[in-house]
């Protein structure tokens, strides 16, 4: 009796039906609050003007009805960082203030620069003053200054250890227990540790949820891209893909509008986690993968689920369904010694591995990098968002018709030379410095999107799950160090970190052309399809030939020859 695969199936029940695009829409959503988390540090972690808090100085401003600036100006020691003169964010004056004869009406004159500078400075005693106004992000309720910077690079460092270690973790739960179990699983515990990340009374615990809570989001987003790419046709696969991961770009927009009306973090932060909670109730409205379920040899479950699908596209199933088999299934078992052990292996596996590292730094470090400008950080984050848009629909465009290797290096090649030369344009010209950045984010957008479908092209079959697993796993280093590079950095020269993504970019995109192309060429299925691709495939000719005997008998002899 002949078996169907599930591809054959979907050939009557809909490649990308009603069915999947009701599923479709609702995991789309998954995408847009893994923005709020992925980057709201941007605005839950801001770091404003702040300078020392000096209680004498407060009698003063209040007793003169001077505001807040015009007594750091008076008050606050100025420094040289990095050739410019700024007022200190770290040191105050050592001065009993009530004996330096300040008045209120000239204060310039009773406190001179040389006044100044005979003025022994200390580091801040009694807390900071902070030009925020109405708003409150944990930098500014912790007091995470200074000494204690260090704490917010944590912040984004603690939330990819977790992405590094929930990926593995829900990715395996996914493959024992199924996508959608794991899907719910993460998103509970989104739920429980995004809340409690919002009610942490100091940093230590803030930055423990922070994992916690980072364990399962990467892995649940990952869980729904799986479970959607496998209800779809083979053809439909990458245009889902690339528009599953377009609504991170929508939960960025969506982001700096709520960021602008919710001005304190906590509440920010219980905003970005309650749709997690409500995918909850997806357990009512997705279905387990049929995929799945056959690999898991549980046919008579998979055959309910493609007939609900075939009912809800109103189709009309002919072939014997309750013949079907797994398609994907693997007789063999892939070991991390598999991507490294040949050359050609090794070489995808450095120059991916490379990449997925490079996309996270330098996209992570763009987006940071606006909290730190010192212009409107609502409206420059809009802005950045809205660049992403058009990345979707150029690799839409370009990689049936110029191929992947070209384009995928290209992004590279513009997001580099747009972070150098946005390092280069003075301040005085603000738009055009923005506009250059901008073009930069586009072009890392292109590229973090083009890694996922490059890297399952580059893999044999059996071999291709656990590729992109240990590839993507250099995407989480990156978001581990991607803070530091950023902050740390910027201390020294606010452009250096723009240099940095600049080299890692460029060594990015040139590391790609050494990749082949995959444009129009099938899916390898073992490892001698990646190491020798010019070997044409062994036909085996049948070769017969028959003689008669003087008795008359016949012998047909068969040969068979590569």
């Amino acid at each position: 009796m002949y078996s169907y695969t599930f591809d054959d199936i979907l050939e009557e029940a809909g490649k990308f039906g009603r069915s999947q695009k009701r599923i479709f829409a609702l995991l789309c959503m998954v995408s847009m609050p893994w923005a709020g988390v992925y980057v709201g540090i941007v605005f839950q972690g801001f770091t404003p003007d702040h300078w020392c808090r000096d209680s004498g100085v407060s009698q003063i401003r209040k007793s003169c009805g001077w505001n807040l600036m015009d007594t750091r100006k008076i008050t606050v020691p100025v420094v040289n960082t990095s050739g410019v003169l700024v007022h200190s964010q770290c040191e105050q004056y050592e001065l009993d203030w009530n004996a330096t004869g300040l008045t209120c009406d000239n204060p310039e004159s009773d406190l001179t620069d040389t006044h100044r500078s005979k003025a022994p400075m200390t580091s801040c005693k009694e807390g900071w003053e902070y030009d925020y106004k109405g708003r409150q992000s944990f930098v500014t309720e912790f007091d995470l200054v200074c000494a204690d910077a260090w704490v917010v690079d944590m912040y984004q460092a603690t939330l990819n250890v977790g992405f590094f270690i929930g990926s593995i973790a829900i990715g395996y739960l996914a493959d024992r227990f199924g996508r959608k179990t794991s899907f719910l699983v993460s998103n509970l515990l989104n739920g429980i540790f995004g809340i409690l990340v919002a009610w942490s009374p100091n940093w230590v615990s803030m930055l423990v949820f922070r994992a916690l809570y980072g364990f399962g989001v990467k892995g649940g987003w990952v869980a729904g891209y799986v479970l959607i790419t496998e209800l779809v046709g083979v053809e439909y696969r990458r245009t889902v893909g690339v528009v599953y991961q377009m609504f991170f770009s929508v939960g960025i927009l969506i982001l700096s509008l709520i960021s602008y009306f919710i001005t304190d973090w906590r509440w920010l932060q219980v905003v970005i986690t309650a749709p997690y909670i409500l995918f909850l109730s997806y357990y009512w409205f997705i279905p387990e993968s049929p995929r799945w379920l056959l690999s898991q040899h549980n046919a008579k479950k998979a055959v309910e689920i493609t007939e609900a699908i075939a009912k809800e596209n109103k189709k009309t199933l002919s072939k014997n369904i309750e013949t079907m088999r797994d398609d994907n299934a693997d007789t063999s078992t892939a070991s991390f010694m598999d991507l490294i052990r040949t050359p050609k292996m090794r070489k995808h596996t450095f120059i991916l591995s490379f990449n997925w590292f490079t996309s996270a730094v330098v996209y992570q470090g763009l987006i940071m990098r606006l909290g730190i400008l010192g212009g409107n950080v609502y409206i420059d984050f809009l802005i950045s968002g809205l660049v992403e848009f058009p990345a979707a629909f150029l690799i839409l465009f370009t990689i049936d018709r110029i191929g992947r290797r070209l384009p995928f290096a290209t992004a590279n090649f513009v997001a580099g030379a747009a972070c150098f030369i946005t390092a280069m344009i003075p301040e005085t010209m603000f738009w055009f410095k923005t506009a250059v950045a901008c073009i930069g984010r586009l072009g890392i957008t292109m590229t973090f999107e083009m890694v996922v479908f490059v890297n399952t092209e580059l893999y044999p079959t059996f071999v291709r799950n656990l590729g992109v697993s240990v590839c993507s796993t250099l995407c989480d280093i990156g978001g581990i160090v991607a803070p530091f590079l950023l902050y740390r950095l910027a201390a020294i020269w606010l452009e250096l970190p723009l240099i940095i993504f600049g080299a890692l970019a460029f060594l990015a995109g040139a590391l790609v052309l050494l990749l082949p192309e995959t444009r129009g060429v099938p899916l390898p299925d073992t490892i001698d399809d990646i190491e020798f691709p010019e070997k044409p495939p062994q036909v085996w000719f049948i070769l017969e030939s028959n003689f008669q005997t003087p008795e008359g008998t016949t012998f047909i002899c068969t040969y068979n020859s590569p």
